[in-house]
């Protein structure tokens, strides 16, 4: 962000390994003040080393806007080139802005799979998770990964705590989707399957556990999930 014209860091996103089309969970909150220019400006790195040196790895573009750009933009949804290195073409950037719900409820959850798709000729799958939540314009927003599991069809994930305003913005309806993919170290994983929920639908049932069986093309997946709001 920008005061008096100098830009101060404002946070960091997570590293994805090896993609040329990342797609990050990490989100941003920031205070929108309709009235005042609140300058922005992302820049992008290929990670070279463990430093937090920026000067320590590869430059790859940066892109300028205000945030009521971004607001503004149909669907909240800004796409701009990035720029910054002399004759190349950086690539895009992708922005969404979405304001968030005054929803501070919190739930924590546990995922479990049974007898998951075998997508490795050697060995067993490396199963993780990907969570995604419905916008209004029937997109989806990542918002949550899980850890990768190695070599199991019955895995099961570490519990997770998330903010529901990061899963459907205090919307209990809204669509959740849920996709897994068997880990690849070049970053082409491998799909193996989906199923949509709701958060109503996770946080139903008077006990602190509730356990579904969803059926999914080769597999089935078993919910574990504890509201905690």
């Amino acid at each position: 962000m920008a005061y008096w014209g100098v830009f101060i860091t404002f946070g960091r996103t997570e590293v994805i390994d090896n993609t040329l089309n990342p797609d990050f969970v990490h989100k941003f909150i920031l205070d929108y003040f309709f009235e005042e220019r609140q300058n922005l400006r992302f820049d992008l790195y290929d990670l070279d080393s463990k430093s937090e040196n920026l000067s320590k790895h590869d430059f790859l573009g940066q892109m300028y806007c205000t945030l009521g750009e971004v607001v503004g933009s149909q669907g909240s949804r800004m796409e701009r080139s990035l720029v910054g290195i002399p004759g190349k073409n950086c690539g895009t950037i992708i922005v969404k802005a979405e304001e968030l719900g005054n929803c501070r409820e919190s739930v924590l959850m546990q995922f479990c799979g049974n007898k998951l798709d075998k997508k490795d000729f050697f060995g067993k799958s490396d199963p993780f998770l990907v969570f995604y939540r419905s916008n209004e314009d029937g997109t989806f927003t990542i918002c949550h990964k899980t850890e990768v599991v190695k070599n199991t069809l019955d895995p099961v994930w570490q519990a997770f705590k998330i903010p529901v305003r990061a899963l459907c913005n205090g919307d209990y309806d809204r669509a959740i989707k849920i996709e897994v993919y068997d880990w690849d170290r070049d970053g082409g994983h491998d799909y193996i399957g989906e199923f949509s929920t709701s958060y109503r639908e996770l946080s139903k049932g008077h006990t602190q556990f509730t356990v579904w069986e969803i059926l999914m093309q080769t597999f089935t997946l078993l919910l574990e999930c504890v509201d905690e709001a």
